[in-house]
C-alpha cells in the first residue's frame, strides 16, 4: 500500500512541478511523504498486538494505530509548515490529498 502511496505522490508531483515550479513540486512530495510517514508508522503499531486472535485486541490496535498515523501527519506538516518558508499550500494539499485516498482498507485487497 505504501508503494502506491508513493507513486500517486510522485504522479502528483510531477504535475505540479511542470504547473508551478520547483516550490510546488517539493511542497506536493512533502504532503505525501506526512501520509507516507504516517501510514508506516501506523503499519508498525498495527502490527505488535500481542492477542491477534481476539476481536476487541484487533480493534483497539487499529485505533490505537489510526491515531499515532492522524497524530505523525499532524507532526509532520506542523514541521514542514515551520521549515519549508517556500511552500505553496495548495500542491502540498494536492500531494496529501493523493496519498491520503490510496491508504485505505479498500486497498489491501490487492496484491501490490
Amino acid at each position: 500500500m505504501l508503494k502506491i502511496q508513493v507513486i500517486a505522490t510522485a504522479a502528483v508531483a510531477v504535475v505540479a512541478l511542470v504547473l508551478s515550479g520547483l516550490n510546488a513540486g517539493i511542497s506536493a512530495v512533502l504532503g505525501g511523504a506526512s501520509v507516507v510517514v504516517g501510514a508506516y508508522a501506523a503499519s508498525m503499531i498495527a502490527r505488535r498486538s500481542k492477542n491477534k486472535n481476539d476481536p476487541s485486541a484487533i480493534l483497539i490496535n487499529l485505533l490505537k494505530a489510526e491515531a499515532v498515523k492522524i497524530l505523525v501527519i499532524i507532526v509532520v506538516l506542523l514541521i514542514i509548515f515551520v521549515v519549508f518558508k517556500q511552500l505553496v499550500p495548495f500542491a502540498l494539499i494536492a500531494g496529501l490529498a493523493a496519498a491520503a485516498l490510496f491508504s485505505g482498507a479498500a486497498l489491501s485487497k490487492l496484491n501490490v
